[in-house]
């Protein structure tokens, strides 16, 4: 089964206009444990970007009034379609994915990152290519600094 969740939710409008939309499964369960799940996907055919949060009463993803190219109301059923955002651990190369199951809380910050910054990471690890030594070498240096909570390279 792939990465992508595809559901009808009841949403809801406050008055700011931000739209909450109540999400039927534990991400955690479906991607793996994680402080918070960036994603993509679409909710009532509108492209959009967002964090799961975990709530009381469930996970939901808020998007600000500015995300749709049309107006929904307070209670509208809308399809969603969601799916993890960015490199997963899954998709890492064997020697970055070990270095991460070494480190649990680096893996843990690694996974909270937007994909951007995780992007940011293996694109420096990656650009080694013409100085294969380098690779463990930054592949440290990456498990240190997010083991400080740095997001981005040196």
């Amino acid at each position: 089964m792939g990465t992508q969740r595809r559901f009808r939710s009841t949403v809801a409008v406050d008055r700011r206009g931000r739209t909450v939309v109540p999400v039927p499964f534990d991400p955690d369960e479906a991607w793996g444990v994680k402080p918070r799940h960036p994603v993509r996907g679409s909710v009532a055919g509108c492209s959009m970007r967002g964090i799961v949060e975990k709530r009381e009463h469930g996970p939901v993803i808020t998007l600000g009034p500015s995300w749709t190219r049309i107006p929904l109301y307070d209670g509208a059923e809308v399809e969603v379609v969601l799916e993890p955002e960015g490199p997963q651990r899954a998709d890492l190369a064997h020697d970055i994915a070990a270095a991460l199951d070494a480190a649990p809380d680096a893996a843990a910050f690694f996974d909270s990152l937007a994909q951007f910054y995780r992007n940011g990471w293996l694109r420096w690890i990656d650009s080694t290519k013409r100085n294969p030594e380098q690779r463990p070498v930054r592949i440290a240096e990456m498990i240190r600094s997010l083991q400080d909570g740095r997001k981005e390279r040196p």
